[in-house]
C-alpha cells in the first residue's frame, strides 16, 4: 500500500516567500513561546516540554503536510486530555509520568500513521462539531479547575473530574500563598486588559511578563523566595529536545490504548479540520490522508525528541496565515526561532512564577468556551444541542476520553435513527405551467384518487419496518387514495429487502384498483430494482424519468367517473367538471395505460 505522503512546496519557495514567511514565523514565535509553556503545565509535565513539543513534532507535520498554512504543536484540548489520560496512573512531573506520556505519545502517532496508511479519512467524519463544542467546553471547564491550586500556590493536584478538582475548594483557600494569589490575581487582570486594549501584542506573553515582574518584586521587597514560597517553573537543564525513550512495557500499552485511540482522533480531527478552513480562504486543495500520516510522524518523532501528544492549532495557524506565510517554512521558522529564544533566555524560566503560569491558563480556558455558538447549535436542533450537552456532562463528570466515545456514539445512534426511519413528506406539482418539479406542501388540499409523497432518504433493510408502518397509516388513513406517486429524488440507495416492500406496496394497492408509481428514480436504485425483480412487479410504465409529464399521465389513469364529481381540481391537468348537459351522456374514460390491475 503506498503512503500519501510526497514533499511538493519545495519548488513554491523563493526569496520572497521565505521574506514572507520569515515575518510570519517571528510573529508566530512570539505567540508559540508562551503558549506551550502553558500547555506544558495542562499536561502536567514541567514546561520546557512544551517547548520541546513545539520545535520537533511542529517541524515534522509542516514538513510532511499538505497545508501550507497549518501549524501544530501543543493545544490545550490535546494538553488536558494527556493529563487525564496519564494523571491517574502516575504522580504529574514524576519520571514515570514523563515516560507514560512519551508512550502514550508514540502509540497516538502510530494510530494516526496507520489511519492514513490505511486511507481512513473519513474516521474524522464520526466527531461532529458538536462533539468538539462539548468536548472543548468540558476541557475547558477541567483546565480552569486542575489551575486552582497553582493559582493559590499550593502543590499540584492530580487528575480527575470536575467535581475532584473543585472538592475541599474553601479548605484550599484557607491555605493559600498570599503572595502567590496576588501574582495569580495580577496575571489575571493583566491578560484581561492586555487582551482587550493591546491587541496588537500576544496577550498571554504580556501577563506572563507581568506576573513574573510582580514576583520578582515580592521576591526583592520581602526577602527572597524562602520568605515567600512562590513556586517558580525552574532551572532549565537544555533548551535542545533531548532524545527520549517510551517504555515498551505491555502493561502501560494496554492501560494507555483507550486514550491513544481517542487522542489520535481527536488530534486528527482538530488537524484536519483547521487545515481545511484555512484552505477555505487560501483556495488550496487539502489531503486529508496525507495530513494524517504527518500528524502521525510528527508525534512518533516527538516521543523520541522529548515532546507530547500534539495537533493543529486554530489559534497559530489562522495568524500564520493572516501574518502572510506563504509556504510551511512559515511554521518551520517559527519552532526554529522558539528554539533560538528559549536557548537565549533559558536562565530567565528560573523565576517564571506557576501561579502567572496558572493565570495565563485561566484566560486560555474562558476563550476555549463560545458561548454564542453554543446557543446557536442548541436553537438551531435539538440533536445538536443532545450531542453537545452529552459531550460536555460526560467530559465533566467521567473524563475526557470518555466524552469522545460518548459523543460519537450519541452522534451515530441519532444518525442511525434518523437513517431507520425515512419520513414520507407530502407533495403537490409546482404550480408553474409547464414545470414538471413538485413541491413539498403539507397544508395543501389533495387528490382524493391520488397521494403524492416525497421519500427522503434511502432504504434499505433496517428501515423497511417504518415505511411499511407509513404506508399502512396512509392506506387507513386515506382508504380512497388507491394510487400512490413516491418522488424518489432522496433516494440514493436501495437494497433487495426495500425493493420487495415497493413491489408488496404496489400489489395491495393495485388489489384496491389504484396503482404505485416512482418519479426520478435514480440509475443505481433502477439497477437494483432491476436485479431484484420489484421492476418487473411495479412496471417499467409507472417508473417516470425528470422531466417527463409524471402528473398528466397519472392522473390519466385515475377514475374519471370520480373526477366528474370531484371539486377538488388538485391539478392543472385534472379532467374538465362536465355541464349538466355533458353529465347524461356517458362517461369518457381514457384506455388504461399500465397493466391491468392484479
Amino acid at each position: 500500500m503506498r503512503i500519501p505522503l510526497r514533499i511538493d512546496w519545495f519548488a513554491e519557495t523563493n526569496r520572497e516567500t521565505l521574506r514572507a514567511d520569515t515575518i510570519a514565523a517571528l510573529i508566530g514565535a512570539a505567540i508559540l513561546l508562551p503558549q506551550a509553556m502553558a500547555y506544558a503545565v495542562i499536561a502536567g509535565l514541567p514546561p520546557i516540554y512544551g517547548i520541546y513539543c513545539a520545535i520537533v513534532p511542529t517541524i515534522v507535520a509542516a514538513f510532511l503536510g499538505s497545508s501550507r498554512h497549518l501549524v501544530s504543536g501543543p493545544t490545550a484540548a490535546i494538553s488536558i486530555v494527556v493529563f487525564s489520560a496519564v494523571g491517574k496512573l502516575a504522580d504529574p512531573h514524576s519520571d514515570q509520568f514523563v515516560t507514560l506520556v512519551l508512550t502514550l505519545t508514540l502509540m497516538v502517532g502510530t494510530f494516526q500513521l496507520a489511519f492514513g496508511v490505511m486511507r481512513l479519512g473519513t474516521l474524522t467524519n464520526f466527531v461532529s462539531d458538536s462533539v468538539i463544542i462539548g468536548f472543548t467546553t468540558g476541557a475547558a471547564a477541567l483546565i480552569a479547575a486542575s489551575q486552582i491550586n497553582a493559582l493559590l500556590g499550593l502543590p499540584a493536584s492530580g487528575g480527575g473530574n470536575l467535581a475532584t478538582l473543585l472538592s475541599n475548594l474553601p479548605e484550599r483557600v484557607a491555605r493559600a500563598n498570599v503572595y502567590a494569589a496576588a501574582i495569580g490575581a495580577a496575571t489575571l487582570v493583566i491578560g484581561i486588559l492586555s487582551r482587550r486594549y493591546l491587541r496588537r501584542v500576544p496577550y498571554i506573553l504580556v501577563a506572563l511578563v507581568g506576573g513574573t515582574l510582580l514576583s520578582l518584586a515580592f521576591e526583592y521587597a520581602f526577602g527572597g523566595i524562602e520568605v515567600t514560597g512562590i513556586r517558580t517553573a525552574g532551572a532549565v537543564s537544555s533548551a535542545f529536545p533531548p532524545l527520549s525513550m517510551p517504555s515498551l512495557n505491555l502493561a502501560h500499552w494496554s492501560s494507555l490504548v483507550g486514550s491513544a485511540f481517542a487522542i489520535a482522533l481527536l488530534g486528527l480531527t482538530e488537524a484536519v479540520s483547521i487545515a481545511r478552513s484555512i484552505a477555505l480562504r487560501s483556495g488550496q486543495q487539502i489531503d486529508g490522508d496525507r495530513e494524517f500520516v504527518a500528524q502521525g510522524l510528527s508525534n512518533i518523532a516527538g516521543a523520541f525528541f522529548s515532546g507530547y501528544a500534539s495537533s493543529g492549532s486554530f489559534t497559530r495557524s489562522g495568524l500564520n496565515y493572516d501574518s502572510g506565510a506563504k509556504t510551511p517554512m512559515g511554521a518551520i521558522l517559527a519552532s526554529l526561532f522558539v528554539l533560538l529564544i528559549a536557548w537565549t533566555l533559558s536562565p530567565l524560566f528560573t523565576h517564571l512564577p506557576m501561579a502567572a503560569i496558572a493565570g495565563v491558563l485561566m484566560l486560555v480556558a474562558w476563550s476555549l468556551i463560545d458561548l454564542g455558538y453554543i446557543r446557536m447549535r442548541a436553537k438551531a436542533s435539538r440533536e445538536e444541542a443532545l450531542i453537545l450537552g452529552v459531550t460536555l456532562v460526560s467530559a465533566v463528570a467521567a473524563n475526557l476520553e470518555v466524552a469522545i466515545y460518548v459523543g460519537v456514539l450519541v452522534s451515530l445512534g441519532l444518525y442511525l435513527n434518523r437513517t431507520v426511519k425515512p419520513p414520507l413528506v407530502r407533495a403537490m406539482p409546482a404550480s408553474a405551467p409547464g414545470s414538471y418539479h413538485f413541491v413539498r406542501d403539507a397544508h395543501a388540499t389533495e387528490c382524493p384518487q391520488l397521494a403524492i409523497r416525497y421519500v427522503d432518504g434511502s432504504l434499505f433493510f433496517a428501515a423497511i419496518p417504518h415505511l411499511r408502518r407509513q404506508f399502512s397509516s396512509l392506506r387507513e388513513e386515506r382508504p380512497e387514495a388507491a394510487h400512490l406517486l413516491l418522488l424518489c429524488s432522496g433516494v440514493n440507495h436501495v437494497d433487495v429487502s426495500a425493493s420487495e416492500s415497493l413491489a408488496e406496496e404496489c400489489r395491495l394497492r393495485r388489489a384496491s384498483n389504484g396503482d404505485l408509481y416512482m418519479h426520478f428514480v435514480k440509475d443505481t436504485v433502477h439497477q437494483m430494482m432491476r436485479a431484484s425483480g420489484a421492476l418487473g412487479a411495479i412496471g417499467e410504465e409507472n417508473i417516470y424519468e425528470l422531466g417527463a409529464p409524471t402528473i398528466e399521465s397519472v392522473v390519466a389513469r385515475l377514475d374519471h367517473s370520480i373526477c366528474a364529481s370531484c371539486r377538488v381540481r388538485a391539478f392543472h391537468c385534472c379532467p374538465p367538471v362536465p355541464t349538466p348537459h355533458a353529465a347524461s351522456q356517458p362517461a369518457q374514460i381514457p384506455p388504461a395505460q399500465s397493466s391491468p390491475a392484479t
